[in-house]
């Protein structure tokens, strides 16, 4: 796959391959034209067209750029290459401190975004920064770190497209609603959406099953339920439904750490009853959402709110849940199956570095949730799950009109894999990356393949 130099009608022309839209008719074509960033032409109507660039696919496969819409960018980068759930022992494991500089703030995200380019991540959503995370012990999380993203983004350093959530309590932890209400009075940065994205907030409502702090209906075996971590001087559930309250007031999209059935049950019934509120800058999502009942994902449809999962944490920790929650509560948890049937909005994501960053092995974990619940492994199925690392993550983002899909008039954000992910029978991890095309620039070219460097997009 190499680039040689033509005209000027289009900056780039992509052509000699097969190139997944993902447009509305799932159609596929054989050359797409670029200018200014954004896609202009298709086919025979961008093969006639000159170019400055040409990048032969010599039989490649394109996809949309892939968007992780649930990703600590800034902690990943600073824990790199060590992952919760990895070969790593546990007193190996970084610890402590790990970044307390402005230059370490820096290196973290330019590391991410390095990292991310390899594998083909053109967008995604940092799940939380804000003042709550201060004093926080990794630095990651903090004000600082916010202050870092804005400079690197007006530098135009970016790799990456950013969104980012506000946090106005501790990373896992407590927050309370005072905290809460002074962080919303104050302003976002001003940012260029495109790039770094700042809709809403986040909000930590309860823990999670394996620890038996995930906030349930049906006791754990030592007799208690979890709980909520919002506090208040009214108590921890009204804090809970009055933040949902304040943010939906102002506009913002809510992001809710969610995981148990009855700190989900809390949201919607909050979500149902917002009469007047204006339209959220981007969908509300829960995010985890390992227990929700099929009750409660069709009525997350019909409100057009959603789900932001990990199929590879479930993955990795489904012995550890099942002795909290027993065998049948087990197999009923994590269900991607009924979610991507409802019709509601629904994003496989990585929570990295809690697991891997690399959404190939989340796929695969997803099919293996998929096929388990007796669907099959066909173009159709893949294609869904395809769609939720594009289509309908872009949506997540409050951004499907000008990302998501490859269609005309949208940005020319791509993934250039080796072999076409929707061949059934294939596994997801075994495709390689040879190319990352954001803003219609190469940020990552495998070595061997084409050797220009990347950079900055913008």
């Amino acid at each position: 796959m190499s680039p040689s130099l033509h005209g000027d009608d289009a900056d780039l022309i992509i052509r000699g391959g097969r190139i997944h839209t993902l447009d509305p008719a799932d159609a596929v074509v054989g050359a797409l034209a670029v200018r200014d960033g954004v896609i202009i032409a298709f086919d025979a109507e961008a093969e006639a067209l000159a170019a400055r660039e040409i990048i032969e696919l010599d039989g490649r496969t394109v996809v949309p750029g892939i968007n992780d819409a649930h990703l600590h960018g800034a902690w990943l980068g600073a824990r790199w290459p060590h992952l919760f759930f990895s070969d790593t022992p546990p007193d190996q494991q970084p610890s402590g401190r790990l970044v307390s500089t402005a230059a370490e703030r820096r290196s973290a995200l330019r590391r991410a975004w390095s990292l991310l380019a390899e594998l083909g991540i053109t967008s995604y959503t940092e799940p939380g920064i804000g003042p709550g995370e201060d004093d926080g012990e990794t630095g990651c999380f903090g004000s600082d770190m916010l202050d870092a993203y804005v400079e690197l983004h007006r530098e135009r350093a970016q790799t990456s497209r950013i969104t980012l959530l506000r946090l106005f309590g501790t990373i896992d932890g407590e927050s309370t609603l005072e905290d809460f209400e002074r962080g919303i009075r104050t302003s976002a940065p001003e940012t260029d959406a495109r790039w770094l994205a700042i809709p809403g907030v986040k909000i930590f409502a309860d823990g999670i099953p394996p620890m038996a702090t995930a906030w349930v209906e049906e006791p754990y075996p030592d007799g208690t339920t979890g709980a909520l971590l919002t506090r208040g001087e009214r108590g921890a559930l009204f804090a809970f439904r009055r933040m949902v309250e304040l943010a939906a007031a102002r506009g913002l999209q809510i992001a809710v750490h969610a995981t148990g059935d009855r700190s989900i049950a809390e949201f919607l019934a909050v979500l149902e009853n917002l009469a007047g509120a204006p339209a959220p800058a981007a969908p509300h999502y829960v995010v985890h959402g390992d227990l929700a009942t099929p009750a409660q994902i069709a009525r997350m449809s019909r409100i057009g709110a959603g789900f932001a999962v990990q199929p590879l944490i479930a993955a990795h920790t489904h012995s550890w849940a099942a002795l909290q929650l027993g065998e049948a509560r087990t197999a009923a948890a994590w269900p991607l199956a009924e979610m991507l049937g409802s019709g509601a909005l629904t994003t496989v994501t990585s929570d990295s570095p809690i697991a891997s960053p690399d959404w190939r092995l989340g796929l695969d974990a997803s099919l293996g949730l998929l096929t388990g619940a007796g669907l099959r492994d066909d173009r159709g199925t893949r294609t869904r799950l395809l769609r939720t690392l594009t289509v309908d993550a872009a949506r997540q983002d409050g951004a499907s009109a000008w990302k998501g899909s490859l269609e005309v008039g949208k940005v020319a954000d791509l993934t250039v894999l080796d072999e076409d992910p929707l061949t059934p029978g294939r596994p997801f991890a075994g495709i390689a990356v040879s190319r990352t095309i954001v803003d219609g620039r190469t940020v990552y070219a495998r070595a061997g393949v084409d050797a220009r460097p990347g950079g900055s997009t913008r």
